[in-house]
Formats: structure tokens, C-alpha cells, sequence
């Protein structure tokens, strides 16, 4: 058999592989078959394309692979599921990145050629990835630095941002068209890459830390659309294959959590969800004298005679680690004989999906775990709610104030059960920056403290009831 058809059957097996892991990435019983069969994948397509490729040192490859596969292990093991978020932003960044170099790579390459005839696909595709790729990394950079707080979470606006991030975009577009007529001038690429890691802060930075999980999912989408047009680059069929499913899964994502938020894509790069955050009137005055505080013991004498129980999980509950302990809780509820399921809204935490991975990781049976849509209609019939660091996503505000920057966001309706206890720190504003009337409802009772530890308290207090 020819090369160029082992080469093309790898490519093929790979790509299958790529989709068969996305597919089983969709549930949690299947994901971590799903994860290695997609790194499976990309093993084979990259054996392949070391085999094809003209390689000029094998070992500076190896001293590479060596190299990411130490950080990867170290990332693997010490990365805390709190920061997940961040680690994809970086991880979307680096791929970015990586088509900026490569493309500028290919381009020096090809400059000889474009002397005497130019391959338009090819320089169309390397001004394409200069342009994604550099907004993609700097975008990612600046997402993981409002999610680890080196940057301030709010929405950073300012008088004509939106007129500068469209010169600045204008600017990337003329200097891409410029390159495309001029390809043999390499100081374009280089520039047009700078321009597009600008465009990337100010397209980015302007967003507040509410829409983070929005962000990540559309940068990576802006990453696998980076390796796909570099795959144009290359004329490598692997990378336009897994750069285009990943930029498609990426956008159909993205579109999902736009969807559970009430707004559209264009509102989330150019609206600024939380800038509002600091015209909002003071929390200590909207909650003075309203909130009914409660403690372990009381919460256990709820439970103890509860016949159902609906436990939302937020992002506090990820800060605090208290998936394990929520676990234990719902193991012995359960042995009480009490139906015990878990409320999981769309765009809880700071990425897509991240309560879902918490609580599989804590091997809580996935059937127990509810969309919004499918337990919203249920929970007037539910005895105890338990909020566990959960704010913008159960808050009335987003049905009631037209004017509150969560209006018409879908959230869970836990107000309508017979009882809601809310475990959290304090009375500190959710991402969105505004107040929740949940807090002072009439049936509503506060448990101050760390998710987890509270957790615990109850548990202890029901072990002992």
C-alpha cells in the first residue's frame, strides 16, 4: 500500500475517532471513554503526519513531546476543578497561538513561491489564521485573567469602545486584504498578528464576569476555527477535519448557553453584562432587617421530615469543594427513603457544563441530575430546596426588573417550593452584580457559612436526629 494511502486511511480512522469521543463526551458515563478515544485520535493523525512530513530533527520533536507531556501530567494532577475554567481559557490560547506561528512559518516558506505565481487558498488561509488565532490567544489570556481575578471581573467600559474595537477590527481586515495582494512582505503577517492580539483585549476585556461562560465556549470555538484554516495552510486533511468539528461544537455550544441566558451572541460581545454592577443600590440596605438566618440543626428538622428535596449546586459550592459532602448528603436522604434530585441550570459555574463534571466526579447517578426545562414545573411540589452557592441563577430579579441586567435570563424557579435554604458566605452579589430577592423571600432561610462545611454540619445533624 502507498503512503499517501496509509497516510490518508490514518487521517481517516483519526477523524472517526474525533467524532465518536465528542459524541461520548455528551454524557457522563461515557466521557472519559469519549476523552481517550479523542486522544486516541489524535495520536494516530499526528504519527501520521510525522511519518508524511519532511521532519528536519526528530529529536527536537521528542525533546517537545517530552516536555507538554510533563506539564500536561503536573496540570492534570494539581489543576483544582474550581480552576478548570481557567485552564481551558489557556489551553484555548495556546491554540491560538500555535496557528499564529505555524501560519507565519508556512508563509516564510512559501515567500520564494510568490515570486512568480501566489496560492491564493493558501495565503488567503494564513491571513484567516493570523487574524483568529491572534484574537483567540489574547482573548483567552484576558478571560483567564477575569477568572483567576488578576483582572477586575466587571465589565470594563469606557467612552467609545465600541467605535475602537471596530477600527481596530477595520484595521486587522485592511491589513489581511493588503497581505493577500502583497503576500511576499512577511512584515505584514507579523503585524496584522499584533493588531489581531489587540483586537482580542478589546473585544474581551469589556466583558463582565457573568458572560466568562459564554466567552470560553466561543473562544474555543475561535481556536479549533484557527487550526482548521491552518489545516488549509498545510493541505492537511486531520487539522481541517478536527479544527471544524471543534469550532463547530464550539459555536453550537455557544449558542446553547445564549439561549439559557436570554440573549444573543452580539449582546454578549458588545453588551457588557455587569457593567451595571456598581450603579446598583447597596445589598445591606435591600437586605436590612429581612432575612431570616437558620442553622444546621434547623435545616436537619426540615430534612428529616421531607418526603422530596431539590439541591442546586453554584459556584460556591465549587469554591468551597463541597461536591463530596453534597454526595454524602444525598446518599443519606436517600436511605431515608426521600427523593432527592439535583437542579442543574445551563450557565451555573464559570464554564458549560462545569456542575455536571463536579457532580459526576462526586459519582452522583446522572439520572438524578435535572435540567432547568425539565424540574422547573416540579418544584411547587417540592418540600426543601437547598441553594448551595447558587445566586444569579435562581434569582427573581431576571423576571421581575425589566431594567436589571439579568431581565429575561430563564432561571430556576425555586421560590415556588414549600421551603429554600440557601447556604452561602454572605449576602455578596452573584457575577451579575445585583441583589437577590430569593434571600428574603417569606420561604426562604439563610445558612450562613462555606458550602462545605455547612454541609457537613447537616449531615452531622442528621445523624444525630
Amino acid at each position: 500500500m502507498e503512503l499517501i494511502s496509509i497516510l490518508n486511511l490514518s487521517y481517516l480512522i483519526a477523524s472517526i475517532l474525533f467524532i465518536i469521543g465528542i459524541k461520548q463526551l455528551a454524557h457522563p458515563k461515557t466521557a472519559s471513554r469519549g476523552n481517550l478515544l479523542g486522544a486516541l485520535g489524535m495520536f494516530i493523525a499526528v504519527v501520521a503526519t510525522l511519518f508524511d512530513r519532511e521532519i528536519l530533527s526528530y529529536e527536537w520533536i521528542a525533546v517537545g513531546v517530552l516536555i507538554g507531556s510533563v506539564i500536561g501530567i503536573i496540570l492534570a494532577i494539581k489543576i483544582q476543578m474550581t480552576a478548570m475554567p481557567q485552564l481551558v481559557a489557556v489551553l484555548n490560547g495556546f491554540g491560538g497561538i500555535a496557528s499564529v506561528f505555524v501560519a507565519g512559518a508556512a508563509l516564510q516558506l512559501s515567500i520564494p513561491k510568490y515570486e512568480t505565481a501566489v496560492n491564493y487558498q493558501e495565503i488567503v488561509s494564513i491571513v484567516f489564521s493570523a487574524i483568529v488565532g491572534g484574537i483567540t490567544f489574547s482573548g483567552s489570556f484576558i478571560a483567564f485573567g477575569k477568572l483567576q481575578g488578576f483582572i477586575t471581573e466587571k465589565a470594563v467600559r469606557y467612552p467609545g469602545d465600541q467605535l475602537v474595537k471596530i477600527l481596530v477590527g477595520l484595521t486587522a481586515v485592511g491589513l489581511g486584504v493588503y497581505g493577500c495582494i502583497e503576500p511576499t512582505d512577511e512584515s505584514i503577517y507579523w503585524i496584522l498578528s499584533g493588531v489581531s492580539l489587540l483586537l482580542g483585549i478589546f473585544l474581551v476585556i469589556p466583558i463582565g464576569g457573568a458572560d466568562m461562560p459564554v466567552v470560553i465556549s466561543l473562544l474555543n470555538s475561535y481556536s479549533g476555527i484557527a487550526a482548521s484554516a491552518t489545516g488549509f495552510v498545510l493541505n492537511n486533511n486531520v487539522l481541517i477535519i478536527s479544527g471544524s468539528l471543534v469550532g463547530a461544537s464550539g459555536i453550537i455550544l455557544t449558542q446553547i448557553m445564549c439561549k439559557a441566558m436570554n440573549r444573543s451572541l452580539t449582546n454578549v460581545l458588545f453588551g457588557g453584562f455587569g457593567a451595571v454592577a456598581t450603579e446598583m443600590k447597596d445589598d445591606g440596605d435591600f437586605y436590612s432587617g429581612k432575612v431570616k438566618s437558620t442553622s444546621a440543626e434547623e435545616v436537619a428538622m426540615l430534612l428529616d421530615v421531607a418526603r422530596s428535596v431539590v439541591i442546586v449546586p453554584g459556584y460556591g459550592m465549587a469554591v468551597a469543594q463541597a461536591q463530596h459532602a453534597v454526595r454524602d448528603l444525598y446518599q443519606l436522604l436517600t436511605a431515608r427513603g426521600i427523593d432527592v434530585t439535583f437542579a442543574i441550570h445551563p450557565v451555573a459555574g464559570r464554564m458549560p457544563g462545569h456542575m455536571n463534571v463536579l457532580l459526576a466526579e462526586a459519582d452522583i447517578p446522572y439520572d438524578r441530575l435535572k435540567e432547568m426545562d425539565e424540574i422547573n414545573s416540579t418544584f411547587e411540589n417540592v418540600d426543601v430546596v437547598i441553594v448551595n452557592g447558587a445566586n444569579d441563577v435562581t434569582n427573581p430579579l431576571a423576571k421581575t426588573d425589566p431594567k436589571s441586567p439579568i431581565a429575561g435570563m430563564p432561571i430556576l424557579d425555586v421560590g415556588n417550593a414549600k421551603t429554600v435554604v440557601v447556604i452561602k458566605r454572605s449576602l455578596s452579589a452573584g457575577f451579575a452584580g445585583v441583589p437577590n430577592p430569593l434571600f428574603i423571600a417569606d420561604n426562604c432561610l439563610m445558612l450562613f457559612g462555606d458550602g462545605k462545611k455547612a454541609t457537613q454540619e447537616m449531615i452531622a445533624a442528621l445523624k444525630e436526629s
